[in-house]
């Protein structure tokens, strides 16, 4: 590889604008290895420096409200299985090859570790979840409430002359079905909420109350959804637009769905590179090792944001210290 992050010009933030990505000859697309040294495990989680930290309480934190953000454990105690034909309460990892669904790109992880680095010695730990446990995922939230943005642009639209968007109608959450970067600009715009680099950022597509009225009202086609192999969920539409935003403004991103882009992934096809296939789950974890958030609960969120009309919050995480951990609960609390 030739070429040096060190060289690379960083923009205001710190870091180096989009187009500068990758940073290195060679490396795969959009990925940053080496920003901040070779043997780095936590990303996009340097953003959240003590500063910022200190910052975000600071402006944040008024009343020492606080708000789980876990979806309980049970929650699909109702079903046989998970989707993802995992089991409930437990969690396996399976090589399915010829395909193996590891978050890489071109089989290699963040900053170039392979998977004989990770299994060396029996496990060495490298890029595990440790790394995050040290401080924690601790900063300012922002939270795009894209369910009830969307509900009221049905309902805005319902007036006499209007015409309604049959994509904003017919969303589906359990299909295979995006949501737009414009979708989610529209969203921050009417709620008033400006973004501040380094935040954490949480996307409610309504994902949880919609599968809690099919567990209740229709478990059949609960039961149904979940033994599609793949499973199809709403999420995040991948695109280099996206790609751009997120890497410009935050340290982590989480939802309320399964996968947090639509699932199974949408081929993204970059303008300028036309045969480019990018989803966000090999980007931001292989490329920039941004963490992503699944399966948040939102609504009790959602319910204390639109009462204080704002929507911005401190928020910590403390996620579980396992060696070579590629997963854990949230154990997340939204602080107003």
């Amino acid at each position: 590889m030739s070429g040096s992050p060190g060289a690379t010009k960083l923009n205001e933030n710190g870091i180096p604008d989009f187009e500068s990505l990758p940073l290195r000859e060679g490396d795969p697309k959009y990925s940053a290895w080496g920003l901040y040294g070779d043997k780095d495990e936590l990303g996009t989680l340097n953003r959240l420096t003590d500063d910022r930290v200190a910052e975000a309480a600071k402006n944040e934190i008024k009343t020492g409200v606080r708000i789980s953000l876990n979806w309980p454990l049970n929650a699909q105690k109702d079903s046989d299985s998970g989707f993802f034909n995992r089991k409930l309460f437990h969690q396996d990892l399976f090589a399915k090859p010829p395909r193996c669904v590891n978050d890489d790109k071109e089989r290699l992880f963040y900053n170039g570790v392979t998977m004989e680095d990770i299994h060396e010695d029996g496990g060495s730990g490298v890029n595990g979840i440790q790394a995050w446990a040290q401080k924690g995922i601790v900063g300012r939230g922002v939270l795009v409430d894209h369910h009830s943005w969307r509900l009221e642009q049905i309902n805005k639209k319902q007036q006499p002359n209007q015409e309604l968007d049959p994509r904003l109608v017919n969303f589906d959450h359990f299909a295979t079905t995006p949501i737009p970067l414009g979708d989610i600009r529209a969203c921050l715009e009417s709620q008033g909420t400006e973004i501040k680099f380094g935040d954490i950022l949480f996307i409610r597509s309504g994902w949880i109350p919609k599968h809690q009225t099919l567990s209740l009202s229709s478990p059949a086609t609960l039961a149904s959804h979940a033994s599609h192999n793949p499973p199809s969920f709403c999420g995040l539409e991948p695109s280099p637009q996206l790609f751009k935003f997120l890497w410009s403004h935050f340290s982590a991103v989480a939802g309320d769905q399964p996968s947090l882009e639509c699932w199974p992934p949408l081929a993204t096809r970059d303008p300028v590179n036309s045969g480019d296939q990018s989803s966000l789950h090999e980007v931001m974890l292989a490329g920039w090792r941004m963490p992503i958030g699944e399966l948040f609960d939102l609504e009790a969120l959602a319910r204390e944001c639109r009462n204080r009309k704002r929507w911005s919050f401190f928020v910590t995480s403390e996620v579980v210290n396992v060696k070579g951990g590629v997963a854990s609960p949230p154990n997340a609390l939204a602080i107003f």
